[in-house]
């Protein structure tokens, strides 16, 4: 596909280079594109990096097609959002994001090679945010190299929980350092030698023995909402990993990504996307008689 830029107001004068490097574009996209078949191209001709732009140019970079190795498989995936550059899907529970030693097929990344297929289309899934096989929501995958490597940096997440006890409504936030526990591949624990790690939180409501909470992270630590909720007592319903007594009527934690907002770029302008939670977290809602506080 062609990733175009057009020069406008206050940025003529610079070099070509420094030009699209202010637009984002990766030292290792600019050197694969300029040994490419087409070069960069100005106007539809072809010039160097040391090229003095002008108000108006049309600077067109190919990004060359890749192929991913992921076995096609049919599936019935929820497109939130989808434009040239990104694709925005709903991930059901229990579904895993990407193919690992113990899931090598009927993941989010074979279903979503199988809608490529389907199309007649090949293609590469490359996943910007990944979440755990049993939680639910909104998974970012990136549709080139370029927004493969600018849209982590920008993007914004926002989670939905029910945690175990009554914690104090309002806003709070867990700074405490996530690592991998001793012996085990999965399991994470808050260590002063693991990665700093924040969370921020607000208890939206009360009620039975749970709250409501919505989250957002700062970092993107592995497990990093249920490590911090389980260090403040307070694991996630139905997260048997992180709590000794997560009874509920929810077969899974109980953790929902259900905002996120992708970032202004090229013609694509800043937007919030939303999903509601799934049957079984809304079934929990009601179960524990949680309101939103207004």
């Amino acid at each position: 596909m062609w990733l175009k830029f057009w020069v406008e107001d206050g940025q003529e004068g610079t070099k070509l280079g420094p030009f699209l490097r202010s637009k984002e574009v990766s030292a290792a996209l600019l050197k694969q594109v300029k040994y490419g078949q087409w070069g960069i191209l100005v106007n539809g001709v072809s010039q160097h990096t040391n090229y003095i732009v002008k108000k108006g140019d049309e600077i067109s970079l190919w990004l060359t097609e890749e192929f991913g190795e992921l076995k096609p498989q049919p599936m019935a995936l929820q497109i939130v959002k989808e434009t040239e550059h990104f694709v925005l899907l709903d991930k059901p529970a229990g579904l895993v994001v990407h193919p690992t030693l113990n899931h090598w097929e009927n993941t989010l990344g074979n279903g979503w090679m199988g809608v490529l297929a389907s199309r007649g289309q090949q293609g590469v899934f490359r996943p910007v945010n990944r979440l755990d096989k049993d939680t639910s929501g909104l998974v970012l995958v990136a549709k080139n190299s370029y927004s493969a490597a600018l849209l982590p940096k920008y993007v914004e997440k926002v989670y939905l929980a029910v945690a175990m006890g009554e914690m104090p409504l309002g806003d709070g936030q867990v700074d405490l350092p996530i690592a991998r526990c001793d012996g085990s591949v999965i399991k994470r624990e808050v260590s002063p030698l693991g990665q700093p790690s924040t969370t921020q939180y607000t208890v939206l409501a009360v009620g039975n023995g749970y709250s409501l909470l919505r989250l957002r992270l700062v970092t993107g630590r592995t497990h990093q909402i249920r490590v911090h909720m389980a260090a403040l007592g307070h694991p996630l319903a139905g997260d048997w990993l992180y709590g000794e007594n997560t009874a509920a009527p929810i077969q899974r934690q109980a953790l929902h990504c259900f905002g996120m907002k992708i970032p202004s770029f090229l013609n694509q302008k800043e937007e919030w996307f939303f999903t509601p939670p799934p049957e079984d977290m809304q079934y929990l809602y009601h179960q524990i008689a949680l309101v939103d506080r207004k």
